[in-house]
Formats: structure tokens, C-alpha cells, sequence
């Protein structure tokens, strides 16, 4: 049998994979060998996507079909947008955006296709419409009408118009796009690695993305961001900050946005979100959340010794920008959708059931007594 692994697959190597790498001894982050500071300065959201599915950075007429097919790909087929309205307001949006995709299958003329071809036709439909789907989910929660995608602008700009119905300033629409290019992938994170072992069954690639969003609901993988800014409006102003944190150490309690498994110095994706966090906050007039988050960050450290990660400036950044604090996981799904549509197409590529084994701790050679006698 061979020796258990450690709590969590720490440091454990599951499989191979050209898409992404994170040095956490470092700080560094690549995607298929392209720096994300690079990435982050110079590209596109668009231009990952593309990086992260086919391995190298397009051309530019390979970008320009790239992004005409995905603009022509936004609208929600109605039926799944109907049923929006059928479920209860209180039902949170990961929820409906989880229910939601999986409906998105059966209206997927692909969908009983798992050739390659057709799988990136389905990561190209899957991409384009998650943001129609959030946007949809929040008006539909909200009572309000849905604002239908338009077929111009980039991915970041046009999700911004379809939440709050007008064109972004352009502030917002670069700031998103930065961040969504900041969070479309990280290696074998707990989504992916779901999504991964969903499509090494060889089920639907609906399936394995249905499987990421689960995992990504999860307060230790996705929510942590939401935590981060729930925690800024209870401390209030600045002159409160060290009072709350050093009570929350005292109570040994734990704040979102530092730390990480893998990291052992500052999160590459955290240094753009800093920055674009007080950009934000000098553009509003009002630098308040980023204050606040630079003192708990340096308390964080003065104290525990601990970096922030990509999702502890996230929340400022995307509050300054007017995001409710519920779709902030969504939006994580909208950007690493394209990196779990990667890794699916890279899995299916050579793909091999991936099943691993358990150390079994439990009782052995148990005699059965009949259930008058026990």
C-alpha cells in the first residue's frame, strides 16, 4: 500500500500539465510560460483565453475570429433564462449560476460531442455566457428586468454594461479585465482538480464545469474575497482597524485574504489588485477601503507574518466599483472558466480515470451480530 499523502495533497504532484505554473517559493505566476505581470500590463482577457486553450499568444486575426466567435455566443438560450425566475430571491447566485450551466448543456448542440473540436466550441459558449448568466442572475434576484449582452466591446466591458445598464467608465472596464486575466488560472487548485476528475470519467464538459463551481462556492476557495470586504464595512473606519484585528487574534480567529498554500511570499496576482484598488479609490474621491485594507495588511504581517492573496485587495478593488459583494464569486467564475476549460481540453487530451487511493484507519475483522443482539 502505498505511504498516505499528506492532509490536503500538500505539495503532492497529481499530474503533469503545460498550462500554468506557480512558484511559491518565488512569487511567480505563469500562464503556458508568459509572466501574469505581462499579461497583466499589456493583454487581454481575451488574449488568455486564447493563450490558456492553445497554448501560445494569437495573432491578431487569430484574436479578432477568436472574439467575434465569442461575441456572437453571449446570449442565454431563453428557456434557461425563464428559470431564473422560478427560483426562490434568497437562493444565492453560485447556486443559480451552478444550476444554471448545467441546464446550458442541453441546449448545446455539442453537447453528446466529446471530440476536441467540439469541446472548444462548448469552452467558447461556456465562456461568452457566464457573464450573461450573472448579470442575468442578479437582475432576476432583484426583480428587476435583464440587460441583454451587446455584440461589441471586450468581455469585462460588456458585463458591466448588462449588471448596472450603461456603458462603464473606462477605469472599470480595464480594471476588470485586469482582474479577470489575474484569476483565470492557477494550476491544480480545488475547482480545477474537481473539474479534472469529473472529465477524466469522461462526462460531459458541463459536467466537469459544474463540478468547478461547486468547489469554488466553497468559503475556502472562492468566498473569500465576499469575506474580505464583509469584514472592511464591520470595522467601518480606519481609526477602528487595529483595534478589530488585534481582537481577532486575541479571539484566534482567522482573516480572509492571507496566506496560501502554496505561496511563500506575495501572491504576483495581489500586486495588480493593490494598485488597482487605490487607482480606483483616487478615481471615486474616496480612498477609504483602500486604507483601510493597507493597514490590515500590515498588521497581518507585523503579527502573523503573512502575505495577502490575489482575493484581499479583490474585494476593494471590486466594492469601489459598485459590485455587490454576493457576485463576487461569480465573477471568479467568469474569469477561470477559462482556465477550468483548459485544463478539460488538456485532461481529455490524454486522458486517464484519475482515481487515487485511501490509507484505510478504520476497524478490521468485525464479526456481524444480528441486529436483535446488538
Amino acid at each position: 500500500m502505498p505511504t498516505a499523502a499528506p492532509a490536503g495533497l500538500e505539495d503532492v504532484v497529481a499530474n503533469t500539465s503545460s498550462i500554468c505554473d506557480v512558484n511559491g517559493k518565488e512569487g511567480k505566476l505563469l500562464y503556458r510560460g508568459y509572466d501574469i505581470h505581462d499579461l497583466a500590463d499589456h493583454s487581454s482577457f481575451e488574449e488568455a483565453v486564447y493563450l490558456l486553450w492553445h497554448g501560445d499568444l494569437p495573432t491578431k486575426a487569430q484574436l479578432a475570429d477568436q472574439n467575434e466567435r465569442l461575441s456572437n455566443l453571449r446570449e442565454v438560450p431563453a428557456p434557461v433564462l425563464t428559470m431564473l425566475a422560478a427560483f426562490p430571491r434568497t437562493a444565492s447566485p453560485m447556486e443559480l449560476l451552478r444550476t444554471t450551466v448545467s441546464a446550458l448543456s442541453a441546449y448545446d448542440p455539442d453537447d453528446h460531442d466529446n471530440s476536441m473540436p467540439a469541446n472548444i466550441r462548448k469552452a467558447e459558449r461556456l465562456t461568452a455566457q457566464l457573464p450573461t448568466l450573472v448579470a442575468a442572475i442578479h437582475h432576476a434576484r432583484a426583480g428587476q428586468p435583464l440587460v441583454a449582452p451587446k455584440r461589441d466591446g471586450n468581455i469585462a466591458t460588456n458585463f458591466l454594461y448588462m449588471l448596472f445598464g450603461k456603458e462603464p467608465e473606462e477605469l472599470h472596464a480595464r480594471a476588470l479585465n485586469i482582474a479577470l486575466i489575474l484569476h483565470a488560472d492557477h494550476e491544480l487548485n480545488a475547482s480545477t482538480f474537481a473539474a479534472r476528475v469529473t472529465a477524466a470519467t469522461l462526462a460531459d464538459m458541463y459536467s466537469a464545469i459544474v463540478s468547478g463551481i461547486g468547489a469554488l462556492s466553497g468559503p475556502l476557495h472562492g468566498g473569500a474575497n465576499e469575506e474580505v470586504m464583509k469584514l472592511l464595512l464591520r470595522i467601518g473606519e480606519e481609526a477602528k482597524v487595529e483595534e478589530t484585528v488585534m481582537g481577532i487574534f486575541a479571539r484566534k480567529e482567522k482573516i480572509s485574504g492571507f496566506g496560501h498554500r502554496v505561496y511563500k511570499t506575495e501572491d504576483p496576482r495581489a500586486t495588480h489588485l493593490r494598485q488597482m484598488s487605490e487607482e480606483l479609490g483616487q478615481h471615486a474621491g474616496n480612498l477609504k477601503w483602500f486604507n483601510m485594507s493597507r493597514k490590515v495588511e500590515d498588521l497581518v504581517m507585523r503579527e502573523k507574518h503573512l502575505y495577502c492573496n490575489v482575493d484581499f485587495y479583490s474585494a476593494s478593488t471590486y466594492y469601489t466599483m459598485g459590485i455587490p459583494m454576493d457576485l463576487y464569486t461569480p465573477i471568479f467564475a467568469c474569469s477561470r472558466i477559462a482556465g477550468w476549460t483548459a485544463h478539460v481540453l488538456e485532461q481529455l487530451g490524454d486522458n486517464r480515470l484519475i482515481r487515487p487511493r485511501a490509507e484505510y484507519v478504520g476497524p478490521r475483522n468485525l464479526s456481524y451480530k444480528p441486529i436483535d443482539q446488538r
